[in-house]
């Protein structure tokens, strides 16, 4: 997919300020394994979340005399620190993508960013900070297209090249973009669905998992062990890979009609089964690693305890780390939370939790 860049052969003296609010997701069918350029081997489902998300802002002023080989000048802060670490990051993937924001080059950066979560501590802090920068540079080159007098882009186009670029800085961002569901990935199942982007999965929603809640168990609010773009990197050789890319598309293509039916049995079996996998994976990697905790397993053993003994449609899924996702439709969330209260938070960190549910997507605060 290619987007014509915004070139305009001299800047007028501006400056400004763009901010925006991009949210987590967690992925029901997961996306592990990679090739070519941040593509992906196979298609995920993601629901997006509401309260575990960054916020990043971004301070842009002209710089005069800049050459046609400069590069982007920023500074960057993290939770109100520079972070030299970081920077060195951005400016990396910003100069990958030059040629297709050019105009960046004439710009000096200043980026702050925050997260409401732990970073780094499975709860795809790249999705949301990364889709956050995209979203924020996206809306510079709109903000100078109309003071050039050009035609700005229509949301849904907005959207799309907002996902196509999050997902060159990190796969599960280019889901962040989206309300409640997102879909990346090529599948014949979803109409318009591209391994270059995601695409909304929203409007297939019934009513029952609209209001989904999302309970994040903080296990470890610790950095992971190894980064999910090295494990990314270990399915290469993982002689199961070829097994699960077909397990997951066909995952992905049972649970859009197990989401369009409603069926929380089918949902519940499916979800487990993707997050266990996952771990299995990283279990048989060369090297092999293990994010998974004594109170990960823990907390795994009394939530289906729990279901067997009440019936009740709850189920767990986990990303790259150690912490618990606990799903649940709104209408049992009384008795979810009392099961928490006195059964589950003793095995989290400081009895810590992240109370969450389907979000609304990314929002431009500025």
């Amino acid at each position: 997919m290619t987007f014509s860049p915004f070139n305009p052969p001299d800047l007028p003296d501006i400056q400004g300020e763009v901010m925006w609010r991009s949210p987590s997701n967690i992925a029901i069918v997961k996306y592990w394994g990679k090739y070519g350029v941040q593509l992906p081997q196979n298609p995920s489902l993601s629901f997006t979340l509401s309260n575990s998300y960054t916020e990043t802002s971004i301070h842009y002023q002209t710089l005069k005399n800049t050459t046609s080989d400069a590069i982007p000048v920023l500074e960057f802060y993290f939770e109100g620190k520079e972070n030299p670490t970081f920077a060195t990051k951005i400016e990396k993937y910003l100069q990958r993508i030059l040629a297709d924001f050019p105009f960046l080059k004439n710009l000096r950066l200043r980026i702050n960013s925050s997260n409401s979560f732990p970073h780094s501590a499975g709860i795809a802090s790249s999705a949301s900070g990364m889709s956050a920068l995209v979203l924020g540079i996206c809306s510079i080159e709109q903000e100078l297209k109309q003071n050039a007098g050009q035609e700005k882009l229509k949301q849904a186009d907005f959207l799309r090249k907002a996902s196509y670029f999050s997902r060159l800085a990190s796969g599960s961002a280019s889901r962040s973009v989206y309300p409640e569901a997102a879909v990346w990935g090529t599948s014949e199942t979803v109409l318009g669905s591209s391994n270059d982007y995601a695409v909304p999965f929203s409007d297939c929603l019934p009513p029952i998992f609209k209001n989904f809640r999302d309970d994040i168990l903080i296990v470890s609010k610790s950095e992971k062990s190894v980064s999910s773009r090295a494990g990314h990197a270990l399915m290469n050789a993982n002689p199961y890979a070829e097994t699960r890319y077909a397990h997951a598309r066909k995952n992905l293509t049972n649970l859009v009609e197990i989401i369009r039916l409603g069926d929380l049995e089918g949902f519940i079996k499916i979800t487990e089964n993707e997050a266990l996998t996952l771990h299995a994976l990283m279990m048989m990697s060369d090297p092999s690693f293990i994010l998974l905790q004594p109170n990960t397993l823990a907390l795994i053993e009394k939530i289906r305890v729990f279901r067997a003994e009440t019936h009740l449609p709850i189920c767990f899924t986990i990303d790259a780390g150690p912490n618990i996702h606990l799903l649940y439709p709104a209408q049992v969330s009384e008795k979810v939370q009392d099961f928490i209260q006195s059964e589950l938070l003793s095995l989290c960190t400081n009895q810590y939790r992240i109370v969450d549910q389907m979000g609304q997507g990314a929002k431009q605060l500025i």
